[in-house]
């Protein structure tokens, strides 16, 4: 309560002056309330796409191979129909190779873009079936030892993770198509991974001479018995 004090026209001077400027107050939060929603649904509506500024690179057959168990054709553990790749394998399958010390798996290797520097992005579409888990469905493959791979996105449980359980990017990724972005600098040895076009996760690079894209499905520890991902609009680009 504002007590004044003086003639009863001094009182009602006063009480207009603090009427106007409470009014005033209202108004100008308000306006900021209005300003803050509309800059923030501008900034939504003008949210730059993870593949601005980059150039698409050619794709197709001549530019990637399929690992696989080595005592099975390809054929068996993967399928293109209808634009979209269906990879699969058992935690039983062999390795790639007689004598690799490796889990099993079913990958697309991009050995057609095998790079060293600049900037690159890996984009596809992803889709994981209820079930399969303890696995890595995207890599960027080559860094410095002890380490083989500079980035995995890995399955458990239904989520998406950065390498181990742990580190949770994504919750409820089965039975959906999701779209998957990977940047990595190599200079800046840092990659950034968006979900749904949503930047979502950053990390350091693990050095290496030599990087390149994988997708598909590499059994990890804490497997499920059969393992599967699917995979359409695969795309590798570059910033130039």
């Amino acid at each position: 309560m504002i007590w004044l004090r003086g003639s009863t026209n001094t009182k009602i001077y006063c009480m207009k002056q603090y009427i106007g400027m409470a009014t005033c107050r209202v108004i100008f939060l308000f306006f900021s309330a209005f300003f803050l929603l509309y800059t923030s649904q501008l900034a939504i509506v003008y949210a730059t796409d993870p593949t601005d500024g980059f150039v698409e690179l050619p794709f197709n057959t001549s530019f990637y191979h399929i690992q696989k168990p080595y005592n099975l054709p390809v054929d068996q553990r993967y399928s293109f129909v209808d634009g979209v790749h269906k990879l699969w394998v058992y935690s039983t399958d062999n390795p790639l190779s007689r004598n690799s010390p490796t889990m099993p798996r079913t990958e697309i290797m991009i050995q057609g873009y095998i790079y060293s520097s600049g900037v690159w992005q890996f984009e596809g579409y992803g889709f994981v079936p209820n079930g399969t888990s303890g696995v890595c469905i995207v890599q960027v493959f080559g860094a410095s030892l002890p380490h083989n791979t500079t980035l995995m996105l890995r399955v458990y449980n239904g989520s998406l993770t950065y390498f181990e359980q742990a580190n949770v990017l994504v919750h409820s990724i089965y039975d959906r198509w999701f779209r998957v972005n990977v940047i990595h600098e190599v200079a800046a040895s840092k990659l950034k991974v968006y979900i749904d076009g949503v930047f979502t996760f950053e990390a350091a690079g693990r050095g290496g001479n030599s990087h390149y894209f994988k997708c598909g499905v590499y059994s990890q520890v804490g497997d499920s018995y059969y393992m599967e991902s699917r995979w359409k609009g695969i795309k590798v680009l570059k910033q130039m």
